[in-house]
């Protein structure tokens, strides 16, 4: 058999002696090496990048055109380098960050994980550098990923983005909404906006409210009557019911009276199947058709809320 050599690490300053002189130089002429390391073609597009007093190493793109942000580091990875990955993502708006370390500290290992399962769409590689060797073979470079975006973080990330866009859309609803309902009735005139999918208002009886509920393309406004207990939240459906023919003359058609049994709160509910909180397109035409039907169904219930008092 063959004699067969041994790997040996070479100091890394015995190869590059500067990080930014010297081995950004290299990279910069060489992204091929760290494209294969990351599975990522990428193509150089600026050294020593400026944002500010701050420059980054390297900025390049991969084959879909998103902005690769590299920095480089020698010696133990610190706080101050990842500040600066941060920041450069921002400034370049970069898809994706390759931070490349002689020595990952546990705690960056820890953070570019964490950054991983983050809301944020961009990509976080952190990398070890070392030089090698094969007895009196030339030095070669070595590059090791030691944390990288797994699939399941990928999906944990969408999750979390899917999540933070429908709290936004619905907080943008629900404003809209109640300054609509403002200018016509004060029901709601104390509320919120909310990231929810329902917003209710009191209705001056303990544990009843006048809630509207949205899901994507539909939209409801109800009465919802929660005493504490089934029981007890039954007996004020059915005081109402008493009354209900003369309650859906007043809002001008049928409701559905729900005792949800097995649940503790029931209600008197009516379905808008107009649109909901993802069809801004229809907006203006859901909020007015909600509130409306919101003014109606308040105007035909009140009068016989004494009822239950």
């Amino acid at each position: 058999m063959d004699r067969i050599g041994r790997i040996e690490t070479v100091g890394i300053k015995d190869v590059w002696r500067h990080e930014a002189h010297d081995f950004t130089r290299w990279l910069y002429d060489n992204l091929d090496v760290l494209g294969d390391a990351l599975g990522i073609e990428l193509t150089a597009s600026l050294r020593e990048a400026s944002t500010g007093s701050f420059s980054l190493d390297i900025l390049a793109k991969d084959a879909d055109g998103r902005r690769v942000a590299i920095e480089n580091q020698f010696g133990n990875s610190n706080h101050d380098h990842l500040g600066k990955v941060l920041t450069y993502l921002a400034s370049f708006n970069a898809d994706v960050a390759v931070w490349i370390v002689e020595h990952a500290r546990a705690e960056h290992v820890d953070a570019i994980h964490w950054l991983n399962k983050s809301a944020a769409s961009t990509e976080f590689f952190l990398l070890q550098v070392e030089v090698i060797r094969i007895e009196e073979s030339p030095p070669a470079p070595r590059l090791t990923i030691i944390a990288a975006p797994s699939e399941e973080q990928r999906q944990i990330g969408a999750q979390k983005r899917s999540i933070a866009k429908q709290a936004a859309l619905l907080h943008d609803f629900w404003s809209e909404l109640l300054t609509a309902s403002r200018n016509r009735h004060t029901l709601h005139a104390g509320v919120s906006p909310t990231t929810k999918t329902w917003l209710g208002a009191t209705s001056g009886v303990p544990g009843l409210a006048f809630t509207y509920g949205t899901y994507e393309h539909a939209m409801k406004v109800e009465l919802s009557i929660d005493r504490g207990d089934e029981d007890s939240s039954e007996r004020a459906l059915r005081a109402l019911e008493a009354h209900k023919s003369e309650i859906e003359d007043a809002f001008g058609r049928p409701l559905d009276w729900e005792p949800l049994p097995g649940r503790k709160r029931c209600r008197i509910k009516h379905d808008l199947n107009i649109g909901g909180y993802r069809d801004p397109d229809e907006r203006t035409k859901v909020i007015t058709t909600a509130v409306d039907a919101m003014v109606r169904l308040e105007a035909a219930i009140r009068p016989h809320l004494q009822a239950i008092r």
